[in-house]
């Protein structure tokens, strides 16, 4: 072959080798995409396997740590138990109102109605229903009606009920894989039937019953074979929400509960459309009994009524169901105390009451941790259950007990005021309004302290330190010790904060601890079905300085104890304590229909290093003829106090508070003053009687503040034979700026800033500034008080 042959010259040779070339590359691409596509599939695959591997390991590590299952928690009531602070049983919720129904006795169309509207496939799976769990995040998503069920079986929600807590937060990874393995074994142990038999003795159906049974004869007096088509419905439904689906609490919801039980039957073939129909036409309340209590409490249940239904709504609040949960609580409650409370309240051996509508609340609280020692929601209320709590009841106003909150303390805070600074006790106007503002003897004083004003409960005086600091910035103050209110607040507030009684010793809690604020707590552990324990407590908030409350303090101290203090009879000798009262008075376009020392609320806040207590006093229908206080029942406030301070206080420390070292002495005309670094210096119009302490003096820090031992009071019981107070003490308060008093303030007048605006919104009070232009009727209670040690 001649290579000189232009068929062979090299313009022609390069063709061939290039599609050969070209060839070799798009083979060697091709085999490249398959290998990677190989090697993505061989990962992908790796993963599944490793998650499958890993899930599965995590799923059996877990099962391992799962309770055993047992037939006697299968078979338990299911009932949360409550027990006081020594850890001995107060109440089981439940337990008592139980009547169970054996297998042979469950009707079938009660099991057709449960299996219908939970868990249609029960008969089909084998504990855990995969299938189930996808058509139920299907129907949530597109809000199908399937949804309805959800993703639990039947014997999933067994075992939720016997061993775990319905709390969201404690629907963990750990616990689903708990509860799936359970599922799994409670179906290889029992039988279908048997295990619909747990389920219908032990499902909560509201009103404190728990099983199906019991439910039939609570609702229809009948048994569950007795019952129609559409009342066997209605009890179906009832245990997806207790609560708002039993025809007691809302005949509408229990109504459309019910209808949806009758469509699930129907598309589980279980009944005819025609059926179902019937029975929807059927009123909810057709053969329903009269709503009654068939558990008779028990005299402790009795006593700690008020206390466990704030136990029962705290526990909600931290995610648990009490009902639906089996628990063991835990709380702050002292018995001894919370009887000591009722006995008061309720019998005649410490008190005289007037009649037995006259109403009581009362608080105690441990100012050092938050916890709610006892707590008293009224008396003479019979044999009601869980009734209404006077005590954490906000629709009345706190009276003189708010100056010390919002007036006086925030003047302190941030105007860094003396107990020494003058106030003016003068004709006062409410801003923009013609409502003048008097006291109870509609008489004004001219200057005085701040001690002395907040001493004799003077309102104008009072209502000038508010207006010096500013409702914004007082607001804010109290905000921050529980105190929450929507709308701002007005100037006639500094003489009453709608409030409760918890929110008030909470609140006081803050002046008896050096400052720090503790939210009321009343559990302190709850244990659930598995035996998980969770300890509660409440975090302290410093909201004011140790000066502040050091300082109010002081001058509380004098409430109880100088001859023109508004709150002796509630002084205790020998112990350590401060406080405040505080009374309203009726609104003056009906004041004149009751006697002019007549008063609608009696309140009294006191505390010791120990205790914090607040007590209220008054009819639950103030406007009705009779119902007001006169000058003996205003007094019952004062005299409640003392007795309980007097039982909680034996056998514990008394001591005195440390005066902070940043709050300095000096005696002025013989009263040991305090005042802080940033203080105006005294009036011109004040002698002082004493030379002034160092300022580094780490001298007594109260007139009190001696070298008096520590000493435990004994037990006193005051009855209210003792003589009470000749007038009574509504509030009400002015308003007008102050600024902080200048070195050279002269005894005439404190000088003056434009006063802040009153808001146009509501006073956050029953009662309008018009209804508290009378002033405060608290007059100095005229007994003389126990020498100071």
């Amino acid at each position: 072959m001649d290579n000189n042959n232009p068929k062979y010259s090299r313009t022609n040779g390069p063709k061939k080798n290039g599609r050969l070339k070209r060839n070799k590359q798009s083979q060697s691409s091709s085999k490249s995409k398959r290998s990677l596509w190989s090697k993505i599939l061989l990962s992908l695959i790796a993963a599944l396997v490793l998650a499958i591997t890993v899930g599965a390991l995590t799923f059996f590590a877990y099962a391992r740590s799962a309770p055993k299952l047992s037939e006697q928690q299968l078979e338990s009531a299911g009932s949360t138990v409550i027990y006081d602070s020594n850890g001995k049983k107060l109440m089981s919720l439940g337990t008592e109102n139980r009547t169970y129904v054996s297998e042979k006795n469950i009707p079938t169309q009660l099991k057709d109605a449960v299996v219908s509207i939970e868990d249609r496939r029960f008969y089909q799976h084998h504990g855990v229903d995969p299938w189930r769990i996808v058509a139920a995040a299907m129907s949530n998503a597109s809000s199908s009606s399937a949804g309805l069920q959800g993703g639990s079986t039947l014997d999933q929600q067994l075992i939720k009920l016997s061993y775990f807590s319905t709390k969201r937060s404690d629907q963990t990874l750990k616990r689903k894989a708990q509860e799936a393995w359970l599922a799994l074994q409670l179906d290889r142990q029992y039988s279908k039937d048997q295990i619909l038999t747990f389920y219908v003795n032990k499902v909560f159906m509201g009103d404190g019953c728990y099983g199906m049974q019991t439910a039939a004869k609570y609702y229809f007096g009948k048994t569950l074979d007795q019952l129609d088509l559409a009342q066997t419905a209605l009890i179906a439904g009832i245990p997806n929400a207790p609560s708002s689906y039993n025809p007691y609490s809302s005949p509408e919801l229990a109504t459309k509960r019910r209808n949806e039980v009758l469509d699930a039957m129907v598309a589980n073939k279980k009944i005819s459309q025609t059926q179902a129909n019937e029975a929807k036409n059927e009123n909810v309340t057709t053969g329903l009994v009269e709503k009654s209590s068939t558990k008779t409490a028990t005299t402790t249940e009795k006593i700690a009524d008020p206390y466990i239904k704030q136990v029962i709504q705290e526990a909600r609040q931290k995610g648990y169901d009490p009902y639906k949960d089996s628990l063991q609580i835990y709380t702050n409650l002292d018995m001894s105390v919370q009887k000591r409370l009722y006995e008061i309240a309720n019998t005649d051996e410490y008190l005289n009451f007037p009649d037995d509508q006259l109403q009581v609340a009362t608080t105690v609280i441990d100012p050092n941790n938050g916890n709610v020692v006892a707590m008293l929601g009224g008396r003479k209320t019979g044999d009601v259950t869980f009734g209404l709590n006077r005590a954490v009841q906000t629709d009345r106003t706190n009276g003189s007990t708010a100056k010390p909150l919002l007036d006086y303390a925030p003047a302190i805070e941030y105007l860094d005021w003396a107990t020494y600074h003058m106030l003016k006790d003068t004709s006062y106007v409410y801003p923009g309004t013609n409502i003048q503002l008097y006291d109870f003897d509609h008489q004004y004083k001219g200057n005085m302290t701040m001690r002395q004003a907040l001493v004799e409960s003077r309102n104008v005086p009072a209502i000038r330190a508010l207006s010096a600091v500013g409702i914004t910035k007082a607001q804010n103050f109290i905000s921050k010790m529980g105190f929450d209110y929507k709308k701002t607040l007005e100037y006639q507030n500094g003489i009453g904060l709608p409030s409760s009684t918890l929110q008030n010793a909470a609140a006081y809690a803050s002046f008896a601890n050096g400052g720090t604020y503790y939210e009321p707590q009343y559990i302190k552990e709850i244990v659930t079905g598995d035996g998980e324990r969770k300890e509660f407590s409440s975090t302290g908030k410093q909201v004011m300085q140790s000066s502040t409350a050091y300082m109010i303090t002081d001058m509380l101290k004098g409430v109880l104890t100088s001859p023109e203090g508004t709150g002796t009879k509630a002084n205790i000798a020998g112990l350590y304590q401060a406080g405040k009262t505080g009374t309203n008075a009726y609104p003056s376009d009906i004041a004149d229909k009751f006697p002019s020392n007549a008063a609608m609320d009696s309140w009294f806040n006191g505390y010791t290093k120990n205790y914090s207590i607040s007590v209220w006093v008054g009819y639950d229908h103030q406007y009705e003829a009779g119902n007001y206080l006169d000058s003996n029942s205003i007094a019952l406030a004062s005299l409640l106090y003392k007795d309980i301070m007097t039982y909680v206080s034996q056998g514990r420390s008394n001591t005195d508070w440390k005066r902070p070292s940043n709050v300095y002495t000096r005696y002025i005309n013989g009263v040991r003053e305090l005042y802080l670094a940033g203080s105006a210096a005294p009036s011109s119009s004040l002698v002082d009687k004493a030379s002034s302490t160092s300022r580094s003096s780490t001298s007594s820090a109260s007139s009190s503040e001696t070298s008096q031992t520590s000493s435990s009071t004994s037990e006193s019981s005051t009855r209210s034979s003792e003589t009470s107070s000749s007038s009574t003490s509504n509030e009400s308060e002015n308003q007008s700026s102050t600024s902080s008093q200048s070195s050279n303030e002269s005894s005439s007048a404190s000088s003056t800033s434009s006063v802040e605006p009153s808001s146009s919104s509501s006073a956050q009070s029953n009662q309008s500034a018009q209804n508290q232009n009378n002033g405060g009727n608290e007059q100095p209670q005229n007994q003389t008080p126990p020498a100071n040690p």
